[in-house]
């Protein structure tokens, strides 16, 4: 989409509160950029860089029944098109109802010292050392008689935040993603691997294709089972697919309101109940080496799990589940007082430790009979009471027996809760960053351990590959 570079964001934000007639007002400026790779059949296809630029402005208007708001986000905005867009934020705060998440704007954060700096930008020089590799990755694969597909992605956005309030702050998000497929020539054999990263230096495509190499020679030996329950070992991408699903299910208030899994039987909320042995805690931390996030609010909008009214607001490193039990839900600053829970906004990344050591192959080595799966997708809830996930497995269910996969069965479609999940876990291996497969179009900074089920709900089989 087509921008006006020469005006900087920081500006916009500035000219954008100057305009404001409002009682209040947020503005928010994401400029992005990514850049691309993509292949098929061992070949780069297609590469591409883009830039863009899109700004929120959240007007505030004090009534006699309350405060409302207004709020209206347009792309390729340039310093012209400022007025019409707040005005048009300031009108729709006029049509509107009181807020019913209405809290006095934010006030009192530090500035971020780099907010008047230019915003950064990403480019195809993000793959300077990752290209050279996919094609050593290219050739082998083509040399051991396998195809390989897939894209590798990179995004940067820095965001800024003023508010009429005085807040001035920004955030710059690295956000990177690799899919590698690989598949036998007679396409009868696929296999998964992904990886999250921030700048690509930390990948290797050589290493993920030797990897999908020896799936797909498991895969060479088909083995047909029913329906049932089996013991499974869930790798960190499925782990993460599932624990996301439940976070963005763990709003407080809808706890409170008997709506959810984490509401307790009879009122209340299930907070400090033990929901699993093992000692596993869930956490997400802005910091986290690796994993960083932004350090503060940005809302676009309103919903359960988020307030415009909170943007800038600090978030804390918070633990959701502390050695096994629920410690906490997510609130925002209005949900919080209406539950009488502590303040916990929404989270960028989400972690999850369970204190054990092994990697992956080590707990397949210590499986006497089991299936290990490649990763889930296509998950569907349920009954929102209990968390009930439905989806589909994919890309390689491997049987083990006595410490060694000896094929690949059926694919199947599963019937599970993932707080359900937790309380059945048996083990936890090693905490690892992991790309999750469902949801990495919106959640991609996890780091997750495999774990062991002893009787994961296979519920049907499935024609899928």
């Amino acid at each position: 989409m087509a921008t006006n570079r020469t005006t900087k964001p920081h500006e916009i934000v500035e000219r954008a509160l100057e305009l404001s007639t409002a009682d209040g007002c947020v503005v928010i400026a994401d400029e992005q950029s990514s850049a691309n790779l993509r292949w098929a059949g061992n070949a780069l296809t297609t590469n591409g860089v883009t830039r863009g630029r899109n700004l929120t402005v959240i007007a505030t208007v004090d009534g006699k029944e309350g405060t409302a708001s207004g709020v209206v986000s347009r792309s390729a905005v340039t310093a012209g098109d400022l007025e019409p867009l707040v005005r048009a934020a300031e009108a729709a705060a006029r049509d509107a109802a009181a807020a019913e998440d209405a809290q006095p704007l934010i006030t009192g954060t530090p500035s971020s010292p780099d907010f008047t700096d230019a915003p950064g930008e990403t480019s195809s020089s993000v793959f300077d050392a990752f290209a050279p590799a996919l094609g050593e990755a290219f050739a082998r694969a083509r040399a051991g008689g396998r195809e390989l597909y897939g894209f590798a992605n990179h995004e940067l956005v820095s965001t800024y935040v003023g508010t009429s309030t005085g807040l001035r702050l920004r955030h710059d998000q690295p956000n990177g993603t690799l899919e590698l497929n690989a598949k036998s020539p007679d396409r009868q054999r696929s296999a998964w691997a992904g990886r999250a990263t921030r700048d690509f230096k930390d990948v290797d495509p050589t290493v993920l294709d030797a990897e999908l190499a020896v799936r797909l020679g498991w895969a060479e030996r088909k083995i047909d089972l029913p329906a049932g329950r089996y013991e499974t070992l869930l790798p960190p991408t499925a782990v993460a697919d599932l624990l996301i699903y439940q976070m963005w299910s763990a709003a407080a208030r809808d706890a409170v309101e008997g709506r959810t899994v984490f509401s307790k039987p009879g009122g209340g909320t299930r907070l400090g109940e033990r929901l699993t042995e093992l000692p596993l805690t869930l956490r997400s931390d802005p910091n986290a080496p690796g994993l960083e996030s932004a350090p503060f609010v940005i809302a676009h909008s309103s919903g359960d799990d988020a307030s415009v009214f909170d943007n800038g607001l600090p978030i804390p490193a918070t633990e959701w589940i502390r050695n096994g039990e629920l410690a906490r839900l997510t609130t925002t600053r209005h949900s919080a007082g209406l539950t009488d829970l502590p303040v916990s906004p929404s989270f960028g990344n989400l972690i999850l430790d369970g204190g054990g050591d092994k990697s992956l192959e080590e707990m397949v080595a210590e499986t006497e009979r089991g299936l290990l799966l490649t990763c889930l997708w296509y998950i569907r809830e349920v009954d929102p009471a209990t968390l009930l996930l439905t989806g589909l497995t994919r890309d390689g269910v491997y049987l083990v027996e006595d410490g060694r996969v000896v094929g690949e069965v059926n694919n199947f479609r599963f019937n599970e809760s993932p707080v359900d999940l937790l309380s059945r876990a048996s083990e936890a291996g090693r905490t690892e960053k992991t790309l999750p497969r469902e949801w990495n179009d919106w959640f991609t900074r996890t780091a997750m351990p495999a774990l062991r089920i002893p009787d994961f709900n296979m519920s049907s089989v499935s024609k899928g590959v």
